[in-house]
């Protein structure tokens, strides 16, 4: 039975066969797209979510028992492996310490140009027509009629508004536009930060141990007296002897903030709350006023300080964490790309980067099919053979 089966598979028409291929393809293709809808819908229910995590963490770090049945002549030469490793360690760390020595001299070539961008924000410097000017991408391209609307309408608006100094809001904007800072941000933090007119990040002297400082510049307001609040994060690049194989580059080890010296009644991280107490005995009420920590984004010049054993309970490592991503963000991707995050194109580019293949590449075959599709003269018998490495075996 199975040889007749074999030779009526061998006689088959081999137009028919492509039929077949195409058939299954198809089909495949449906039950890849469902399986995708599947696999999203179990991925945003938290309780799946939780179970598969546990099952991850269960999986991590479980050795196959491989290394203990080896015999000891080869265990030793895994030692001399894990050695090699360690040395390895040493010499990324050198690494790292010269990508730190290349930042701070670009950093140098960088700030001039940071020191206008902060001109132009603040109006201490006017952009002539030729630095203004900016070459459109061809799909902005305007018509000369939307432009001449458009001229019209922002003429209206000068019009109508007083002539605005510099770029007002600029940072606050920046803030407001990235969900890492703008979850920071509370409604008292906002007429603060109108006052923000720079960030500037510094990088220890040569021959001094790694760390880098990020300089908040404010113009003079009813807020603080300080014109520049201060938050610096020292970093080690060099493996953990009791632990060289966890080494993956400079590690922030700790920061420290600054003291802001508020004016009376404008500290937006304290708050006062007033409590009602009754007396046990008398039965007597009374109102009991007390300050307590407020949400603020000032708070971030406050970081939990990191005692010498370098132990800390778990809320101030949460905190920690969080405060180090900052950090690390503003130095590496606000400072020096603020004007994309002000006008929202690095907002989109940073989404860009989560874009799945997989979903491209689906895009890409549904456009193929349709327009296979729409074509009149489209028959997929005449189709030429797919390549060798495409056809089933």
């Amino acid at each position: 039975m199975a040889d007749l089966d074999n030779k009526e598979q061998t006689e088959m028409d081999p137009a028919d066969m492509e039929d077949v291929e195409e058939v299954e393809e198809e089909e495949t293709g449906e039950d890849n797209s469902k399986a995708r809808q599947l696999t999203m819908q179990m991925m945003q229910n938290p309780q799946i979510l939780a179970a598969l995590q546990e099952r991850l963490d269960g999986l991590v770090g479980s050795p196959s028992g491989y290394m203990e049945s080896l015999p000891k002549v080869v265990k030793r030469r895994v030692n001399a492996l894990k050695n090699l490793q360690v040395k390895c360690a040493h010499i990324e760390a050198k690494f790292y310490e010269e990508v730190h020595e290349l930042e701070r001299k670009y950093a140098a070539l960088y700030q001039p140009l940071f020191d206008k961008r902060s001109d132009i924000v603040k109006a201490t410097y006017e952009p002539t027509d030729e630095e203004c000017e900016w070459k459109q991408d061809e799909e902005e391209e305007l018509t000369e009629e939307m432009k001449e609307k458009a001229k019209v309408e922002e003429e209206k608006k000068d019009e109508e508004k007083e002539d605005p100094k510099g770029i007002p809001e600029f940072w606050l904007t920046v803030f407001k536009n990235v969900d890492l800072l703008s979850e920071m941000l509370q409604e008292h933090d906002e007429p603060i930060l109108k006052h923000l007119q720079d960030i500037k990040v510094k990088f220890s002297d040569a021959g001094q141990p790694m760390s880098f400082t990020l300089e908040f510049y404010f113009e003079p307001n009813d807020f603080f007296t300080q014109t520049v609040l201060t938050k610096t994060y020292k970093m080690r690049s060099e493996p953990d002897e009791s632990d060289p194989f966890s080494f993956d580059g400079p590690e922030i080890m700790g920061c420290t903030g600054c003291t802001i010296d508020w004016s009376k009644g404008k500290n937006v991280t304290l708050k006062t709350i007033k409590k009602k107490q009754k007396h046990k005995g008398r039965g007597t009420v009374r109102t009991v006023t007390k300050t307590v920590p407020n949400d603020s984004f000032f708070n971030f010049f406050s970081p939990p300080e990191v005692p010498e054993s370098g132990e800390l309970d778990e809320d101030s490592e949460a905190v920690l964490a969080a405060d180090f991503e900052i950090g690390h963000f503003i130095r590496e991707r606000i400072v020096p790309r603020a004007v994309l995050y002000f006008t929202g194109e690095a907002i989109e580019d940073d989404d860009d980067d989560y874009d799945e293949e997989g979903e491209e590449a689906d895009d890409e075959e549904g456009e193929e099919e349709a327009d296979e599709e729409n074509d009149p003269d489209y028959e997929p018998k005449k189709d030429a053979n797919p390549p060798e490495e495409c056809k089933q075996q």
